[in-house]
């Protein structure tokens, strides 16, 4: 059995943008969201914490949040390089 895990298919990944409307933060992170997630073949969506109690209670002050498979990768500000290195690319 091998010790090294295996790794993981972008396009099997799923990337969750975490935000709210009129944050400047959240439209740069869905910049590099978009790209990186376009240039891998990942799938990825945007949920907003003014429509999501739960959502908002666990991330209002850190957004915008960047989720990879449900856990928390990111907040704030996204780097196109370490997103591309989490997913796999």
């Amino acid at each position: 059995m091998s010790l090294l895990r295996r790794r993981k298919n972008p396009a099997d990944r799923l990337v969750t943008l975490v935000g709210k409307p009129g944050c400047h933060l959240c439209d740069d992170a869905e910049s590099v969201i978009s790209a990186v997630c376009g240039e891998l073949g990942t799938p990825w969506e945007k949920k907003d914490i003014t429509r999501d109690e739960e959502l908002h209670r666990k991330y209002w002050e850190q957004i915008p949040v960047v989720l990879i498979d449900g856990e928390q990768h990111d907040f704030w500000r996204v780097d196109p390089a370490r997103l591309r290195k989490a997913l796999g690319g």
